[in-house]
């Protein structure tokens, strides 16, 4: 991506350093299943907590230590991305009468207390509605590398765009509506409100990623198969039969690779927001 003189976002709060306290759950082989499964581009911690049996943390505290350049580089790039998303993200807004109140990126380190309760960063990058806030913890981005095979820069901003087109959600009260629904139905009903949810926050990626490149010239040659590689290797049935062998198709929460690339492709190519129907198709056409 091109970023040179790009504007860093000021909506950032730096907790690097700070540990949130040990959170309680599954030994380090039952982490990198979870890793596998749901690290990627999750909802509210709260409802996670409940599913991978963590939550439970203890008191912050600071630790001393020098950042590396690799990850300076990061914040600075996360910050840029997320000043993106604010200047395309209040224009869209502007163009159809509504007002857009940006989200608070917090940077973490291991651990960190949220107004969703606590996680750690085996959890991925999430977004909080209770606080408005998306949470990363940047070594996150070698775990992409490391162990799905997603790399580049498009590819890492395309989970930041996610997380905020969960904000644009909850903003636009879809969020809030469809966890309701969610929380009314059984199990297998609400892993499929969640793939919309899921599938539409992908949308709105592409979206913002339509509009970056035509107010920036932001993307180069390369970084549209760098995000399409990663909504491959972040689809339910890929990461279900890379950690078991198998899928599961009633326990999609999040999307196949072919849905997700679908509609992360559709908001980049129409940059259109009234496209980002996955609450108006079948189960079919998803």
């Amino acid at each position: 991506m091109r970023l040179n003189g790009r504007r860093e976002s000021s909506n950032v709060e730096d907790r690097r350093g700070l540990s949130g306290g040990q959170a309680a759950g599954l030994g380090i082989g039952g982490l990198v299943i979870v890793g596998l499964i749901s690290m990627l581009l999750g909802v509210d911690p709260s409802s996670l907590m409940g599913m991978f049996g963590g939550g439970t943390t203890t008191e912050q505290t600071t630790t001393q230590r020098e950042f590396t350049e690799e990850e300076q580089a990061l914040a600075k790039f996360s910050k840029q991305i997320l000043a993106g998303t604010e200047d395309v993200w209040t224009k869209i807004f502007k163009e159809n009468g509504l007002q857009y109140v940006p989200p608070k990126m917090v940077l973490f380190t291991d651990a960190v207390q949220t107004a969703c309760g606590g996680a750690n960063s085996q959890v991925g990058p999430f977004y909080c509605s209770a606080d408005q806030s998306l949470y990363i913890d940047l070594s996150f981005f070698s775990s992409m590398r490391q162990q799905l095979g997603a790399d580049g820069d498009f590819a890492y901003a395309y989970v930041i765009a996610h997380e905020v087109g969960h904000h644009v959600e909850y903003l636009l009260g879809t969020l809030d509506k469809v966890h309701q629904a969610m929380s009314r139905t059984n199990e297998k009903e609400a892993n499929k409100l969640s793939v919309r949810l899921e599938l539409l926050a992908d949308f709105y990626a592409g979206v913002w990623a339509h509009h970056d490149n035509a107010m920036f010239g932001s993307l180069e040659q390369g970084d549209i198969e760098e995000a399409i590689q990663c909504a491959q290797v972040i689809g339910d049935d890929y990461l279900q039969k890379k950690a078991r062998g198998y899928a599961v198709p009633e326990s999609f929460n999040h999307g196949t690779s072919a849905q997700r690339m679908k509609w992360f492709v559709l908001g980049l190519k129409t940059g259109d927001v009234s496209q980002g129907q996955t609450f108006n198709k079948s189960d079919a056409e998803l």
